[in-house]
């Protein structure tokens, strides 16, 4: 028995894991195995960012072919309303708000995803299958102090992954280079790399201090090292051979993303692509730059379409797509202003990033973690829509029944086997969700509580309503899907009920 499971939680747990054995999916013979998995991850890309979604003022033509031809799902989520913890979840099963230090990372933060535990990666390297990561990290690296001009570790190498190609953060945070494997890519050794976000090292100059050298200007924060001709949050000298250009950076991770899946095209190969896209700073490249007619987020969302669709196009080059299943979604909801001086809020034209939802990046309101999500597997997975309740969080025990293995206890603990519905084979999914933006919130069925809290109630950088409230909230989300009737004070039981549920699952230490 786990000793965060009282007696009468553990055999509800029981009886719960017997019913979720009867969902009506059956388990997949080995030979129904995909021969590849590929999870495309967006950054920052929101319930209404995309076409089949949605959105009319932006064409996403190769998301919406995934959607054609794949499972869209209208209730999936990422686990958290923010990047590090969405990520930390998806790859580890387990709720970033029960481990300290996995919020958002400055750059020049330790791995968190400690080596040795199993991870999505891990386990699908279990199953045969090679693993890379290419993209966007922002889950830390090495054991403390970090040295950039060395051998970096440990890192995704040490936790489930063959190679690695990295942005180490965030665009907008430092070290502004890229890392391969355990090395940082072009470092000359005559001209180190130092990385501080407590005080300025070297002469680097600034946004603060000189904005006459800025390209793209700050709306708040992002004044420390400049970079490309944008300032950025942390300090770092040296390593300018090593330094990414802003407007290639699609271009660059997209090409590790294709040479992966080029050189294990003769094996099972899993990739994890996680674009910075459509985070800021907002810097497309000049084939996209004005194209989308909202500004350079809008050009942003044109530029992750063109990324996804050269992984499309290669798996359809190398006679893949049949065999490759693959999974689209996105980190968290949207934001417009996050920063930057790049006219996302002005020129929006009446595009809806959150679409029918309430709140954002950020929110414990629906829009900060309800996202695209796309599942197609050609042959396997019949093209539909699912109302199903899904997480990113289920990846590693729904990939785990996928490939026939078995989680230990301490593996994945919140991770549930969702796999009939990944497939399209049913509309049930997980009973229940904690939402995590801060404030945390429980959806169980088509009910959502979000727990009293002192917070603020606008993110006044950002415009975008938080969801605190020292009052309990209740929502009925078929009935009001965009959360703008609060019915706690006629449905008293029900928030006893759910406020209940929601201490005991904070408190057992896994779902």
């Amino acid at each position: 028995m786990s000793q965060y499971m009282p007696r009468r939680a553990f055999l509800k747990s029981i009886g719960l894991a017997a019913t979720a054995c009867l969902l009506p999916h059956r388990a997949l013979a080995a030979e129904e195995k995909p021969r590849n998995v590929v999870i495309i991850y967006a950054d920052d890309l929101g319930y209404g960012d995309v076409g089949c979604y949605g959105a009319t003022k932006v064409a996403t033509p190769n998301v919406d072919r995934l959607a054609r031809e794949g499972v869209r799902f209208t209730n999936a989520h990422s686990a958290s309303a923010t990047c590090t913890p969405s990520r930390y979840a998806l790859l580890t099963g387990e709720y970033a708000w029960r481990r300290k230090g996995t919020g958002v990372l400055p750059g020049d933060a330790r791995l968190i995803i400690e080596p040795g535990r199993t991870t999505l990666a891990s386990l699908m390297r279990r199953a045969g299958y090679k693993t890379g990561a290419v993209g966007k990290w922002h889950l830390g690296l090495g054991a403390g102090s970090i040295d950039w001009n060395g051998d970096i570790q440990p890192g995704p190498l040490d936790i489930g992954f063959d190679y690695c190609f990295l942005i180490p953060a965030t665009g907008d945070r430092v070290p502004c280079v890229f890392v391969e494997d355990r090395r940082v890519v072009g470092l000359d050794p005559k001209d180190p790399i130092q990385v501080s976000y407590e005080k300025p090292v070297g002469n680097e100059p600034t946004g603060k201090d000189h904005p006459e050298l800025l390209k793209m200007h700050p709306s708040h924060g992002h004044d420390q090292t400049i970079v490309n001709g944008i300032s950025r949050i942390g300090y770092m000298t040296g390593g300018k051979a090593a330094r990414w250009v802003d407007e290639a950076i699609a271009d660059t991770i997209t090409g590790k993303a294709v040479a992966f899946i080029e050189k294990h095209k003769e094996e099972p190969f899993f990739l994890y692509f996680a674009t910075h896209d459509i985070h800021v700073p907002r810097v497309p490249h000049p084939r996209f730059a004005g194209k989308s007619g909202l500004g350079p987020r809008g050009d942003a969302i044109l530029e992750f379409d063109g990324s996804a669709g050269e992984i499309l196009k290669t798996l359809d080059r190398l006679g893949l797509a049949q065999d490759t299943l693959v999974i689209f979604s996105s980190d968290n909801g949207p934001v417009v202003d996050d920063g930057y001086k790049d006219q996302a809020v002005e020129l929006l034209d009446g595009h809806k990033p959150a679409g029918p939802l309430r709140g954002g990046k950020y929110s414990a309101f629906d829009a900060g973690t309800r996202v695209p999500f796309v599942v197609r597997w050609p042959g396997r997975v019949k093209p539909g829509v699912s109302e199903a309740l899904a997480c990113q969080i289920d990846l590693p025990a729904s990939m785990a029944a996928l490939t026939g293995q078995k989680l230990n206890l301490e593996d994945a603990p919140d991770s549930f086997d969702v796999l009939g519905a990944l497939l399209g084979r049913t509309h049930v999914g997980r009973d229940h969700l904690m939402e995590h933006a801060g404030t945390l919130s429980l959806i169980q069925g088509v009910w959502k509580y979000i727990e009293p809290s002192k917070g603020p109630r606008m993110n006044v950088s950002t415009n975008t309503e938080m969801g605190n409230d020292p009052q309990p909230q209740l929502y009925h989300l078929t009935e009001d899907l965009g959360e703008r009737n609060n019915v706690a004070a006629e449905y008293p039981e029900r928030v006893k009920d759910m406020a209940a549920s929601l201490q005991k699952i904070r408190q057992q230490g896994r779902s």
